[in-house]
């Protein structure tokens, strides 16, 4: 009967707990196999421990490339969606005009369609204006699919804002760009900022509109599912490895520096 209590009022946390290691599981196969030192070319089954593949990460014919060349559209889609993305949330948030609902609900159709159906559709528009598939046409295609995004998690932190502190601004006397930069952006920089970590973990990871639209480009997705046609090699698991520890790292450092402003405030 204790056994039972304990669970029944640890409920919650034992089911978000489980959940949480099935979220993580793939990730900690893929980093165990990031040691591995297969003996064919498939990397499916554990053979021996090395450190080979750590000690050579671009040891395979244009992976780094192709990580290159992802880590850069991801980039500059970032930035356009990101840029695109805040002044359309203002936007609709702030300002009143024609036809705000039917943009308001057209801006999250992206979110709404199935990929495949945005990526033939981009790849018709691109073959009708006749423009040549390559970097471009996948930079604009993953802005145009990242905007939702940003524009949501944008619109979000607008609405809570409190209108009274920019009143409060103007009536000390700042003016429009000086209430901006030092009172509206600092308090959206959040929603801001996690737009844009969203755009980019979304363009780096994106395949099915990459590979409708890259032509001859390969992005690292496209080098992943190509090369698990012919054999997986060992320093994809290391570059994986490595995204997801970075990734980890950059959320503590930020709860870190959250739970210190708010300790500091308290004091």
């Amino acid at each position: 009967m204790s056994v039972l209590r304990w669970i029944r009022r640890n409920l919650v946390v034992i089911a978000g707990l489980l959940t949480l290691a099935y979220m993580i599981l793939p990730n900690i196969v893929v980093m165990v196999f990031s040691f591995n030192k297969p003996k064919g070319r498939f990397n499916y089954a554990w053979q021996q421990f090395s450190l080979d593949a750590w000690k050579d990460p671009c040891g395979v014919a244009d992976l780094c490339g192709s990580l290159s060349l992802s880590l850069q559209i991801a980039f500059w889609a970032t930035l356009g969606a990101t840029a695109l993305g805040t002044a359309v949330a203002f936007a609709l948030v702030r300002y009143r005009f024609r036809a705000r609902g039917a943009i308001s609900s057209l801006i999250f159709l992206p979110m709404a369609m199935p990929e495949v159906v945005m990526a033939a559709s981009l790849l018709t528009l691109f073959l009708n204006m006749g423009a040549e598939l390559g970097f471009w046409t996948v930079l604009i295609a993953h802005i145009m699919f990242c905007l939702s995004f940003v524009v949501t998690a944008v619109k979000a932190r607008v609405m809570s804002m409190d209108p009274r502190l920019e009143e409060a601004a103007r009536d000390l006397y700042a003016g429009p760009v000086q209430t901006f930069v030092r009172v509206t952006l600092p308090i959206a920089a959040p929603g801001i900022a996690a737009g844009a970590l969203l755009a980019f973990a979304l363009s780096f990871d994106d395949f099915i509109i990459t590979n409708f639209n890259a032509g001859s480009t390969v992005t690292f997705p496209m080098f992943v599912w190509g090369s698990a046609q012919r054999g997986t090699p060992v320093q994809i698991n290391v570059i994986g490895t490595a995204m997801f520890v970075i990734a980890v790292l950059m959320v503590l450092v930020g709860q870190l520096i959250a739970s210190r402003r708010k300790s500091n405030a308290r004091n």
